[in-house]
């Protein structure tokens, strides 16, 4: 049987009359790595509380441990047994668009895990159908809530840094996934440049154009076909920029990312995922993500990336995938 929820409630003050009201309920589907990860997040927020929980898995299921929260086999089992606000997909990618399907006669608000599905026309299809039911949908690229890239983009929008030359992202982790999660993630490109892709364009306000690639060795992985560990992308701009992205999966120090400006007016570096905070801002950034998104299911504009946004991030990771023939000769989903 299902644990029984018990919701924190909290104290809301709004000129001086205080309410006590229950947090923003959200169904999670998917307790894998990022639907842990959202857990983490989630976990001393006053404002949004994951509250039921859909996982397929026996193993991933059992692992499952805390308070507040019910867990299913399915989300169909979810939904006929709980009454969340909304949902956060957090599945595998290849997976998202299938889910979405299911998930909006439903009527509920969905914040889907980047990238949307494993094609721009997989992200397409979800929007418009998503639209078609009524539902306010937003992609969780967290990048968006990081306060020190908020404030890079202000300068940039600013004029501060002048007439921009070079946006350069930076993207390196520890070391590479599981081989399970590589077959359902897409490759390289998909599953980590759009992050870069999205961050770019949200700087910027640059559209991405042409692009070339280079990449670095293939994976050894057993059970993973043309893979590669690295790949670097020089892109043109709509606005005249040069966009340079940098992906690797063996940075031993640690996962971190980083943003480079250089303009006419200045140069600035951002180094917002340090291997030395650990997952510190992503945490951080995916909580804010989640508060406004509750605030977004509730009638305000959407803060965070579009299912648009999710289209043009994987439209350029396919150009990606194509200029890399280790990927695209691959076998992998596309």
């Amino acid at each position: 049987m299902p644990r029984q929820i018990s919701v924190t409630t909290v104290l809301t003050c709004q000129n001086g009359a205080c309410d006590v009201a229950a947090p923003f309920r959200l169904g999670l589907v998917g307790a894998g790595r990022m639907g842990r990860t959202h857990m983490r997040a989630l976990a001393d927020s006053s404002e949004v509380a994951i509250t039921a929980i859909a996982e397929p898995s026996p193993q991933s299921r059992s692992a499952l441990t805390g308070d507040g929260f019910s867990v299913h086999a399915s989300f169909a089992e979810m939904l006929a047994n709980t009454s969340p606000d909304a949902v956060l997909v957090a599945a595998p990618t290849d997976q998202h668009l299938s889910i979405i399907s299911e998930l909006a006669p439903s009527g509920l608000p969905i914040l889907c895990e980047k990238p949307c599905g494993l094609t721009s026309q997989q992200a397409l299809k979800a929007a418009e159908i998503a639209a078609a039911a009524g539902v306010r949908m937003q992609v969780a690229y967290w990048r968006r809530y990081v306060p020190a890239l908020i404030a890079l983009r202000h300068r940039i929008q600013g004029g501060e840094l002048g007439d921009l030359h070079l946006v350069a992202c930076y993207q390196w982790d520890e070391a590479p996934p599981s081989p399970l999660f590589r077959a359902h993630s897409g490759g390289i490109a998909i599953d980590m440049g759009v992050h870069e892709f999205d961050q770019i364009r949200w700087l910027t306000g640059q559209d991405i154009g042409a692009l070339s690639a280079a990449a670095g060795p293939v994976s050894a992985d057993a059970g993973i076909t043309g893979d590669v560990d690295s790949a670097q992308v020089l892109a043109t701009l709509s606005g005249g920029t040069a966009g340079f992205v940098s992906l690797g999966r063996h940075h031993p120090r640690g996962d971190m990312a980083r943003a480079e400006v250089f303009g006419t007016g200045g140069f600035e570096r951002c180094d917002f995922l340090d291997p030395a905070d650990g997952e510190r801002a992503q945490l951080e950034a995916l909580r804010r993500q989640a508060e406004e998104f509750a605030r977004y299911a509730r009638g305000a504009d959407c803060s965070g990336a579009t299912a648009a946004d999710a289209v043009a991030a994987l439209r350029a990771a396919e150009q990606v995938t194509a200029a890399i023939p280790a990927i695209s000769g691959s076998g992998l989903p596309g």
